[in-house]
């Protein structure tokens, strides 16, 4: 276990993620852009497929690491029977959902109850197929939709913020189930889709495209809001999340109606609108 996971144990979450949000959200000069330009240089950002590929012209980093793209910069896998990827970054983990089970890395595992914060809700996906996206800080930071949906409700479930870096993915037991996320459940034509935001060291603000901001400010009881009657629906490939800075989304399926495709493994790295599943 690395240095930095260790200290993850030790290090008062709330506090550094309360620093680094006035920090992100920082207007002055000087300070958002030795940050912009710190991310850009370290992990190597391509600004120029962004929309504005002036690092000068956001107003703060936030707005930098949020950024939009170019229109045509990711487009949609033209096959209609493929699920996408909904984000651009690298494959932790899929495969199948094993007696409710989810893969992290060697020697462990989570549940899908634990995930989503509610057994019952993760029924339905008993058996079915997961895929987990790391996001580093030199991606794209808004997720898009694998499929078309329509919006039943989301749960935002409070926890720590544990780095999702590979060494913490590797060393930190049932890491996802324990950082805050933001669930979102969605009704297809296929059946049930979640989508799991989840919250890192220093990443704990999630905004969807039909709320805003999700995520209360270091909540401590789960949250559940119910959007059945708001006739909420998505299109495959169409935006409905950032993250407000780097993290993790994790996508879970139910059984029977979905392959992933073949070639996804661990460590792959992946662009949004590639294909991650095809119906069956």
């Amino acid at each position: 276990m690395s240095l930095i996971t260790t200290l993850t144990y030790l290090l008062p979450h709330r506090a550094m993620s309360a620093a680094a949000r006035a920090l992100a959200y920082s207007t002055r000069p000087r300070i958002k852009q030795w940050l912009i330009d710190t991310v850009t240089r370290k992990f190597g950002v391509n600004l120029a497929e962004a929309a504005e590929p002036d690092p000068r012209a956001y107003a703060s980093f936030n707005a930098f690491f949020t950024r939009a793209l170019k229109p045509g910069a990711r487009v949609p896998d033209p096959d209609p029977r493929v699920l996408l990827m909904p984000a651009d970054g690298r494959i932790s983990q899929c495969g199948a959902i094993e007696n409710g089970r989810i893969f992290q890395a060697k020697g462990q595992s989570f549940t899908a109850a634990e995930l989503l914060g509610d057994a019952d809700a993760a029924m339905p996906f008993q058996h079915g197929l997961f895929a987990t996206v790391y996001l580093s800080p030199k991606d794209y930071h808004r997720v898009h939709m694998p499929w078309a949906g329509r919006l039943r409700e989301t749960v935002h479930v409070p926890g720590r913020l544990f780095s999702v870096g590979p060494d913490a993915v590797r060393n930190v037991p049932r890491l996802f189930a324990r950082n805050e996320r933001l669930v979102c459940h969605f009704d297809t034509d296929f059946g049930p889709m979640a989508m799991v935001m989840v919250g890192a060291l220093l990443v704990s603000g999630v905004e969807t495209v039909w709320s805003g901001v999700e995520i209360p400010r270091y909540g401590d009881a789960i949250t559940v809001k119910d959007f059945r009657g708001a006739d909420i629906a998505l299109d495959r490939f169409d935006e409905m999340a950032r993250f407000n800075y780097g993290s993790t989304v994790i996508v879970l399926l139910p059984p029977g109606v979905t392959e992933l495709t073949p070639e996804l493994d661990a460590e792959i790295a992946v662009r949004l609108g590639e294909p991650l599943a095809r119906r069956v």
